[in-house]
């Protein structure tokens, strides 16, 4: 099937997804366009961190599809890495290798897997280091570092592999309150340049101020959706409204 970028960058069509008997997708469908930033929120345990699982194949799916720029995921045949290179995952724990340098870390995959040269990864590396706002910090370890500094060396070494799509999946979830800042400040950053963007987020001031979409997810369906100010002020579904209230 061939992509235009007037198709949607990421289609996801009826998707189902159970671990065991415990059904955590039950039919999600939504649609991404290029440059687009989604929000996706919900309480705990309601499929948010799953469903951009699957869309990385970290996570198989049972039923329906997810197309990636026209590509189906959900193939058996699929070559998973080169679905890596173009959608970027940052995950609630940075992972970064704490033998290697924030730089070590950024320049890593973009010399094993894109086999770009020393020198063309370095320079490509610094200045992402300098994008997430950590110029002077390239030979610190990452014992050496805040975890939003972390963070945002993570998603420096995401942005190496020039991903098309980038799933952030509650990446401020485990930091303490001062460092959220920074991290959102990068992503926002990211979002403004036309990045596309889907995120897990328990963060609404961000959510209402960066999406262009919020969809809200409760017990693997999606219950209601729309822009920022629609959703936000005007919910129409009583489990939306609850949730609301529980957390503004």
């Amino acid at each position: 099937m061939s992509w235009t970028p007037a198709d949607p960058m990421v289609s996801i069509n009826n998707v189902h997804k159970s671990f065991g008997e415990l059904k955590v997708l039950n039919g999600v469908s939504l649609d991404v366009m290029k440059g687009d930033v989604i929000c996706i929120i919900g309480p705990s345990g309601s499929g948010k961190s799953t469903l951009i699982r699957c869309v990385n194949a970290l996570n198989d799916i049972q039923q329906g599809s997810i197309l990636v720029e026209g590509q189906e995921v959900n193939d058996a045949k699929l070559d998973k890495l080169e679905l890596r290179k173009k959608v970027g995952m940052v995950f609630q724990q940075y992972n970064l290798f704490p033998h290697k340098t924030a730089l070590q870390n950024v320049m890593m995959a973009p010399i094993r897997v894109l086999k770009q040269d020393k020198a063309s990864a370095e320079a490509k590396a610094r200045a992402l280091l300098k994008k997430v706002r950590l110029e002077g910090k390239e030979d610190a370890y990452p014992g050496e570092l805040s975890g939003g500094q972390q963070q945002r060396v993570a998603i420096a070494r995401s942005l190496a592999m020039q991903p098309d799509v980038m799933l952030f999946d509650e990446v401020t979830a485990a930091l303490d309150p001062e460092t959220v800042g920074e991290v959102l400040q990068t992503i926002k950053d990211l979002a403004e340049e036309g990045m596309t963007c889907i995120l897990v987020t328990h963060e609404m001031g961000f959510a209402r101020e960066v999406a262009d979409h919020i969809y809200f997810t409760d017990r693997g369906v999606i219950v209601e959706h729309g822009p920022p100010d629609t959703f936000f002020q005007n919910a129409q579904d009583p489990r939306t409204q609850e949730f609301l209230s529980q957390i503004l």
